[in-house]
Formats: C-alpha cells, sequence, structure tokens
C-alpha cells in the first residue's frame, strides 16, 4: 500500500508525469531485454572450456574457470586459506567499526584495525611463525587490490590528519611544508606515482639495496592518497564552530586534547561522505598497478583474455570486472552512510 502511494505521488501524480513515466519505462525495457537475452537467457553457466559456451550469449564459463585466479592471482593454491584468513580478520575488523556497542569502545575498535592488519600482512607473507614464504610477486587478483587499497589508506589517514592539521597551523614553515606537499601529490597523476615509485625509488638507494615493488607501489599510493584525505579533513576542521575551540581553552585543554577529543570527532564526521569518495576513488584508482607489472584485479583478468583458450571474450571479462567494482564500491558507499546517520567511536 506504502508502494503504490509513492509511485502515485512521484510517478503519476498528474497525465504529464504519467505519460513521461510510461516513455521512460518502455526505453528503459527496450535497452534492458537485449543485456538480459545476452547476460542471462541465452548465457552459458556451466562447463570448463571454451567449446562448451554455446556462442549464443555471455560465457560466463570464462569468469567460473578463472575464479580463484581472479580472486587470489598466483598465490600458491595450498595456501590460499591464509587469504581467506587475512581478509576475516580485516573485514571483521572494520565491521566492528560500524556497529553500535562497539563504538562507545572507539579506543578498542581503532586498534583492532592496524592490529588486523599486521597480522593480514604475516599471514600473507609469511615467512615467520612457521608460514612458508610467499613473495609478493605471487599475490595478485583482488588479494592485491584489497591489500593496496586497505594498506594505502591505513597509512594515508593519520598522514592526512597531520597535513590538515599542519596547513591550519599558525607556523609559517609548518604550514609552508604541508601546502607544498598536498599541493604537488595533489597535481601529479597517480599513474606517474607509480612510475616514480617503481623506477626512480630504486635510484637513489644505496647500491644493493632494493625495496620490495609492492612496498614501494603502496608507499606512492599512501603518499597521493594523503594529500587527498588532508584537503577533506581540511574541510571538516573550517566547519567546526569557533566556539569549540573556545569551550575546551576554557576547560584547560592543550592544543593537543582540544584536537584530539573535542575537534577532530566533530571535524571527522562533517566529512564521512568525503572520505568515503576519497576511499572508493582510490579502490578503483589501485587497477592503475598494471602498469608496473603488478596484477590487481583488473589485471589479472586482462591477463587471463590473452589465452587463446579465451580470445573473444573480453566483453564477459570486463562485464563481470564492472559488476564486482560496482558491488563493493556501493557496500562501501552504504557503510559510509550508516557511519554518517549513527556515527563510529567518538565521531557520533
Amino acid at each position: 500500500m506504502q508502494a503504490a502511494r509513492w509511485l502515485r505521488r512521484n510517478l503519476f501524480s498528474s497525465w504529464g508525469n504519467t505519460a513521461i513515466t510510461v516513455t521512460l519505462g518502455a526505453i528503459v525495457v527496450f535497452a534492458a531485454l537485449p543485456v538480459l537475452d545476452w547476460a542471462f537467457l541465452n548465457a552459458t553457466w556451466s562447463g570448463t572450456r571454451r567449446a562448451d559456451c554455446s556462442g549464443e550469449g555471455a560465457c560466463w564459463v570464462f569468469v567460473s574457470s578463472r575464479l580463484d585466479q581472479f580472486l587470489f592471482g598466483f598465490y600458491p593454491e595450498e595456501e590460499r586459506w591464509r587469504v581467506v584468513l587475512a581478509a576475516a580478520l580485516n573485514i571483521g575488523a572494520i565491521v566492528l567499526l560500524f556497529v553500535p556497542p562497539m563504538s562507545r569502545r572507539a579506543g578498542m575498535a581503532l586498534a583492532g584495525v592496524p592490529l588486523a592488519i599486521l597480522a593480514g600482512w604475516v599471514l600473507l607473507h609469511g615467512g615467520v611463525f612457521g608460514l612458508p614464504l610467499v613473495e609478493t610477486r605471487q599475490w595478485g587478483g583482488m588479494t592485491l587490490t584489497l591489500v593496496i587499497t586497505i594498506g594505502g589508506l591505513f597509512a594515508a589517514f593519520p598522514l592526512g590528519v597531520l597535513l590538515a592539521l599542519g596547513r591550519r597551523t599558525s607556523l609559517p614553515a609548518i604550514r609552508a611544508i604541508c601546502i607544498v606537499f598536498i599541493e604537488f601529490w595533489r597535481g601529479v597523476p597517480l599513474i606517474t606515482v607509480l612510475f616514480m615509485a617503481s623506477v626512480m625509488l630504486p635510484l637513489f638507494l644505496p647500491e644493493g639495496a632494493s625495496v620490495d615493488k609492492l612496498l614501494r607501489a603502496l608507499i606512492g599510493v599512501a603518499l597521493f592518497a594523503a594529500a587527498y584525505l588532508a584537503e577533506v579533513i581540511r574541510g571538516g576542521l573550517q566547519a567546526v564552530p569557533r566556539g569549540q575551540y573556545e569551550a575546551a581553552a576554557a576547560l584547560g585543554l592543550g592544543y593537543g586534547r582540544t584536537m584530539l577529543h573535542v575537534v577532530l570527532p566533530q571535524a571527522l564526521r562533517h566529512v564521512i561522505p568525503g572520505l568515503a569518495n576519497t576511499a572508493i576513488a582510490l579502490f578503483k584508482d589501485t587497477t592503475l598497478v598494471l602498469v608496473i607489472g603488478l596484477f590487481d584485479f583488473l589485471g589479472i583478468i586482462q591477463a587471463a583474455l590473452t589465452d587463446t583458450e579465451w580470445l573473444g571474450l573480453a566483453l564477459e571479462g570486463y562485464v563481470f570486472a564492472a559488476a564486482v567494482y560496482w558491488v563493493l564500491c556501493f557496500a562501501m558507499s552504504r557503510a559510509s552512510r550508516r557511519v554518517e546517520n549513527q556515527g563510529v567511536g567518538g565521531v557520533a
């Protein structure tokens, strides 16, 4: 009944609106039918080879037969339980930030995220606690995409906070350094940053020294994202009323405690949509690591399409990649809305 009222009020409130609704609906149906026919009705869902596909619709056999590689890259099959456990630890720690009972214990919740990231890195890399070593060149697929996204954001957020505070400080030298840093990294394309991290950084290292390629990419991504986060957070700091600073000063709070307990919680609450937008943009920008030889989720799909067995199925691969990216980005968007409406930790 409520749905009928909504439809009548928003879509069929007048003869003109009804005509527009019917026309647009017909266009959508006309455009959607061929897509549904290709993607579902005439698609091939089962099989193990290209020959199992009928050729009339989408050949989803390509996706199902390569799904493990899309998720884990070249990670050894017998060790993939470590990837699943690391993902569960990190996702669980992040989810705890969004649970209202846990949000009252913000310190414990926030401490769980870096601990989960550290534990995830140990699990993935190995070499300790009896875990076999798995070099980062064997990482790939969605595993690598999440590592770069979560690791980059974790490193970028505290740096972004410091840069935002530094840009608003009254100390000229610190303010100038922060402004130059932010404007430099915001003015350089991410693909250039990745090239610099991969190609130029080793030139400045002592002879014989080397830094893992993934670690170099993470450093570049973190510096790049920190500049954008800094401007987002600075906008939140400007939205905090001056009276909050004066009230904190009246209570005898110093600069550090004022920022930590009064200003930053309110500032971050104001910019949750901007923070989520930066996180989503970084998640999608991880596709650029392919140019330095790292095979993320989209990169591993493109590599699989070069297999002579699956030539000509680029559309299926890209549609699958687009669907996965959309689902994950939509989930992050909904999570940010939940935080915005209910608050997390001290940001409420």
